[in-house]
């Protein structure tokens, strides 16, 4: 049976396969991390949808049947231009978060933080209004969650300081749901969830791609059932770097990261 394709700049993606593993845990996943050019964030929209595509022609060398585009970055600035373009469905990280964060605010007041790169493009804020005009978005970006994230800053009175400094605007717009527009980020819920408070619904995009990928393979009766899933894993520079973090964002080690040039 065929697999499901993943990209990432990096390694965030990696929350994007602990999504897809817990939610569908038969089918096999082949995973592309674009590790010599991280980050996307700093790089212009032309080069984005360069190395989207140069990314998205490895996957189907490994005849995948969907792709998921484990980036905000991308998604926000490349999907939109790039996905007609291939048969096989591709998957954002943008559209599942929104879907579900207009259905779970009560006050319509929605929060969105990300890196620099994907609140100025203000992709979440567009979809949210297209969805409901009616919502207010506050928008801020995080960019130091990122490095906290990776080298395993997760909690603590920096990280707590850090998270009440960037968040203090999401709490004076009194917003009652909160999008993690970047795939690192998830790593970071317990303290954003400590600073925010309960009352705050905080939505995974992770976990929301995980259950738009499952509604789409059974729509197109493309599911794998009758076994274990297996994942493969591929960067384009600095496998070790790759595997060190890895058991951080999965919760368990991998072995088999290869090194290959996706220059097509």
């Amino acid at each position: 049976m065929k697999s499901i394709g993943v990209f990432d700049s990096g390694v965030g993606g990696l929350t994007v396969v602990k999504e897809l593993v817990k939610q569908l845990p038969s089918e096999d996943i082949v995973y592309f991390g674009d590790t010599a050019r991280v980050p996307y964030g700093i790089k212009s929209k032309e080069t984005i949808i360069r190395f989207s595509i140069e990314n998205i022609l490895f996957l189907l060398k490994h005849d995948v049947k969907l792709i998921c585009v484990a980036c905000n970055t991308v998604s926000s600035l490349a999907l939109p231009v790039i996905k007609n373009h291939f048969r096989v469905p591709i998957v954002g990280v943008i559209t599942p978060g929104v879907r579900e964060a207009v259905y779970a605010t009560k006050n319509k007041r929605i929060g969105v933080i990300g890196t620099r790169g994907t609140v100025k493009s203000r992709a979440y804020e567009l979809e949210i209004k297209q969805l409901d005009p009616k919502v207010s978005v506050t928008a801020v970006a995080c960019p130091l969650f990122v490095p906290f994230a990776e080298e395993g800053w997760l909690a603590g009175d920096v990280v707590k300081q850090v998270a009440e400094g960037y968040l203090k605007p999401m709490k004076q717009a009194k917003v009652d749901t909160i999008i993690l527009g970047c795939t690192h980020y998830p790593l970071l819920k317990p303290v954003i969830k400590e600073v925010m408070g309960e009352h705050v619904t905080l939505i995974d995009s992770a976990k929301q791609v995980a259950v738009e990928v499952k509604k789409i393979l059974s729509a197109e009766d493309l599911l794998n059932k009758k076994r274990s899933g297996k994942s493969r894993f591929y960067v384009s520079d600095n496998p070790e770097w790759f595997n060190g973090l890895a058991k951080r964002f999965l919760g368990y080690s991998v072995k088999n990261v290869s090194k290959v040039n996706n220059n097509v």
